[in-house]
């Protein structure tokens, strides 16, 4: 039998308090001071709702086997709180019905996005919420407790379309979602280098590389949400020769199929143009396979051909296809 998802309430309190105990001594060096450190756990429903947020629990035959919190941040954020789920009920799928639980009533109370702070112990939970599109942003907190907490800050936007420039720990937390990207897009047939089929570790060790860059300094990277969901990214390349320093590269502009049709790929476009007039750079170049929806796309924003190379690259069924350059001063 499925747990059963329900309001928290007060006399929840030895449920939720096994529980996160139980939890916590899965990773060394965590320990509980009920009284001293978290005694919001003896009346949670109370302590959420005096913030204006709501705790859920999940219930089954009588036993607390999961639980997740939110309530208002600030900037029109709301904050995830208190998520754990029993050992016994990992992989089962109530992880992902208490989080979407708590992102449709965020969602409800006109949330613009989702934030968390995680031990950064919490190996597995950095696991999930980075599968589920949370990216790591912002500097990391210490809590000055008796477990010597540490915490990395997460955040997720919820609604509509929106765009994120990502640092080196973004980056690197948002490598299994952009792996998705780029393998859905190469499955559907795209042109960015690869031929499918491609072994998913391929791909992550691209993004690795990306990640790299980006701490270096010498690639931007935009993510893109839709919905809730990280679906779309572009990159732009400054690492140019010392007798080009007004000039970069856009590369690797990705938008999921379901995403598309959304003006995601317009947006990331502009903000890519931005970003290049941040840097300094004047001069930004392309490529991209003839008669392409990119192709319309770069001509709509006022980019020009530069040329067109003839059987420059493979179609997925190993047909020959023209490369067209694109420049745009900006």
């Amino acid at each position: 039998m499925q747990p059963v998802l329900r309001a928290g309430r007060d006399d929840d309190a030895d449920g939720f308090i096994a529980l996160v105990s139980a939890c916590w001594r899965d990773y060394p060096g965590c320990v509980m001071d009920l009284d001293g450190e978290v005694p919001e756990l003896r009346a949670l429903a109370s302590h959420f709702a005096n913030q204006g947020g709501t705790l859920l629990a999940a219930e089954q035959e009588g036993r607390i086997v999961g639980m997740a919190a939110t309530r208002p941040a600030q900037d029109g954020a709301w904050e995830l709180c208190k998520m754990y789920v029993a050992a016994g009920q990992r992989g089962h799928g109530l992880a992902h019905r208490l989080l979407d639980a708590v992102e449709d009533h965020a969602r409800a109370q006109g949330a613009a996005n989702l934030k968390l702070w995680t031990d950064t112990r919490f190996d597995r939970a950095h696991r999930f919420y980075e599968k589920n599109s949370f990216v790591r942003s912002g500097p990391l907190r210490a809590l000055d407790d008796i477990s010597h907490s540490i915490e990395f800050p997460y955040v997720k936007p919820l609604a509509g379309v929106q765009l994120l420039r990502l640092d080196a720990a973004g980056a690197a937390s948002a490598e299994a979602r952009l792996t998705r990207i780029l393998q859905r897009c190469v499955e559907s047939g795209a042109s960015v280098s690869y031929l499918p089929p491609v072994d998913p570790a391929v791909f992550r060790a691209f993004w690795r590389r990306v990640s790299g860059q980006v701490a270096a300094g010498t690639r931007v990277l935009l993510g893109a949400w839709v919905d809730g969901v990280l679906a779309g990214t572009a990159m732009l390349d400054l690492d140019t020769p010392s007798n080009q320093p007004h000039r970069a590269e856009v590369k690797k502009l990705l938008v999921t199929p379901e995403a598309r049709r959304r003006g995601v790929a317009r947006l990331l476009m502009q903000r890519i143009e931005a970003e290049a007039q941040q840097a300094g750079r004047s001069l930004l170049t392309l490529d991209t396979r003839a008669e392409d929806a990119g192709d319309q796309l770069y001509r709509s924003l006022r980019w020009t051909e530069a040329g067109r190379i003839p059987g420059f690259a493979l179609n997925a069924d190993l047909t020959p296809c023209d490369t067209l350059i694109f420049w745009k001063n900006v």
